[in-house]
C-alpha cells in the first residue's frame, strides 16, 4: 500500500508540474518580465532544490520521513499560490527557494529524495526495487505529459467562455494539489521511515557510505551539466530556429516524447532485472547519447524528430536504474542522504551548463550545444562504468 500511495502522490505532483511548465512560463513572459528576470526565477527553482535537498539530507531522517514528506507537500501548495496571485518578481523568487516548484515533471528535488528513500521499504528485493522505480518514473512522464496538455486548456475555453479567468489563477491547481497529495502522504505506514532510533540520531547522515556517495555525486553532476546544454527550451528555440516549425507542432513533439519516456521507464525496470542495473544505465545512455550528437546534422524537421524521439525512446532508461542503484549501494538507514545528495550534485550544476550553451551557440554554431552536451554524457557513461563495475551492493534487510 504504500508504494501505491507514493506513485499518487507522484502522478499529483506531476500533473501539476507538468501543468506549471507551460503556464509559469507563460505567465512570466505575460507579466512582461524581460529574459533575465525570468531566468532569475527559473534559477532560484534550481537553488531552491539544491538547499532544499540538503536540508533533507542532512536533517529528513531526524524530522521523519512522513511528517517532512506532508509538509514539503503542503509548502508546494502555499508556493503555487504564490504564482497564481503575485507577479511580484521578489515574491516569486522567494517562492521558486522553497525548492518544491518545477517546471520539470520528473523532478528531483527535495521530495523527490524522500520518495527514492522510502520506496525501497515497499520493494525491498533488487528485483521489485528495478520494477518499482520503473513505474514510478513512468507515472512521472505520462501524468507530466497529461499536465502539459491540459495547461492550453484556459485559452482554448477563452475563445468560447471570455469571462473564464485569467490562465495565471489556474495555477491554484497547485494547493488543490498539495492538500490531496499531503491527504495521500500523511497515511503512509511506519515502515517507511528511517532504521531505528540510533540511526536516525546519528551526528553524520552518511557514514560507511561517504566514498561512494561523493563519487556518484561528482558523476551525476557531469551528467547534468551536459544535460544542461539541451534543456527543453533551447530544444524549442533550435527547432524553431532551424527549421521554423509552429509551437504546436513542438507541442505534440513534447507530448510524444512524455509518452515515449514513460514506457521506456517500464522497460527500464525489466531490463535492470536482467542485465543489471549499472549496465542499464549506461548501454542505454550510450546511444542515446550518439543520437544526441547525430540531431542538428539531419537535414530535414522529419529526420531531427525521428532522432529526437529514438533518443526519447532509451534516454531516460537510465534514471530509474540510478535511483535504484543509489538506494541500492548504500546502508538503508543512508538512503535519505545519498538520494538528496547525488540530486543536489546535479541541480548545482546544471545551470552552467545552460549558460555555457548559450555561449556555443553564439561563438561556434546554433547546433554545438548538442555535440558537447552528447560528448560529456558519454565520457560520463564510460567514468561510471569503469568507477563502479566491480562495486558490490552491501546487504540489505528490510526494516521489521
Amino acid at each position: 500500500m504504500d508504494l501505491r500511495r507514493i506513485f499518487a502522490v507522484q502522478a499529483l505532483r506531476a500533473l501539476v508540474y507538468g501543468f506549471g511548465s507551460i503556464l509559469i512560463g507563460a505567465e512570466l513572459a505575460a507579466g512582461g518580465y524581460s529574459p533575465a528576470k525570468a531566468a532569475l526565477v527559473f534559477t532560484a527553482m534550481l537553488a531552491g532544490f539544491a538547499v532544499m535537498s540538503i536540508a533533507v539530507g542532512t536533517r529528513g531522517d531526524r524530522i521523519g520521513r512522513r511528517r517532512l514528506y506532508v509538509g514539503l507537500l503542503l509548502l508546494m501548495g502555499l508556493a503555487g499560490a504564490v504564482f497564481a496571485f503575485t507577479r511580484s518578481l521578489p515574491l516569486l523568487v522567494i517562492a521558486s527557494l522553497t525548492g518544491t516548484i518545477s517546471t520539470d515533471a520528473n523532478e528531483s528535488g527535495p521530495i523527490t529524495s524522500l520518495e527514492q528513500a522510502m520506496i525501497p521499504y515497499g520493494a525491498p528485493s533488487p528485483r521489485a526495487r528495478n520494477r518499482a522505480f520503473g513505474r514510478y518514473n513512468a507515472v512521472a512522464y505520462l501524468a507530466g505529459s497529461i499536465g502539459a496538455l491540459a495547461a492550453g486548456g484556459p485559452d482554448f475555453f477563452r475563445r468560447y467562455f471570455p469571462a473564464i479567468p485569467a490562465s495565471q489563477r489556474f495555477l491554484l491547481a497547485f494547493p488543490a494539489v498539495g492538500i490531496a497529495a499531503a491527504l495521500v502522504a500523511s497515511r503512509l505506514s511506519a515502515a517507511v521511515e528511517a532504521g531505528d532510533e540510533l540511526s536516525r540520531e546519528r551526528r553524520f547522515p552518511l557514514v560507511r557510505s561517504k566514498g561512494t556517495v561523493a563519487r556518484l555525486s561528482a558523476l551525476f553532476a557531469l551528467d547534468s551539466f551536459g544535460g544542461g546544454f539541451i534543456v527543453g527550451s533551447f530544444l524549442v528555440f533550435w527547432f524553431r530556429r532551424r527549421f521554423g516549425v509552429s509551437t504546436e507542432v513542438l507541442g505534440l513533439v513534447f507530448f510524444a516524447s512524455g509518452l515515449l519516456q514513460a514506457a521506456s521507464s517500464i522497460a527500464a525496470g525489466w531490463l535492470a532485472n536482467r542485465i543489471g542495473m549499472l549496465n542499464t544505465m549506461v548501454f542505454t545512455h550510450l546511444p542515446s547519447n550518439v543520437l544526441l550528437i547525430l540531431i542538428p546534422l539531419m537535414p530535414t524537421f522529419a529526420l531531427a524528430v525521428a532522432m529526437l524521439l529514438a533518443r526519447y525512446a532509451i534516454s531516460q532508461m537510465d534514471v530509474p536504474a540510478r535511483q535504484a542503484y543509489v538506494t541500492s549501494v548504500v546502508d538503508p538507514e543512508e538512503r535519505t542522504a545519498a538520494a538528496a545528495y547525488t540530486n543536489t550534485a546535479r541541480y548545482l550544476v546544471r545551470p552552467g551548463g545552460s549558460a555555457l550553451g548559450g555561449y556555443l551557440m553564439q561563438t561556434v554554431a546554433v547546433g554545438s550545444p548538442f555535440v558537447a552536451a552528447g560528448g560529456l554524457k558519454i565520457v560520463y557513461d564510460l567514468t561510471l562504468l569503469a568507477t563502479f563495475r566491480r562495486v558490490r551492493f552491501p546487504e540489505v534487510t528490510p526494516p521489521a
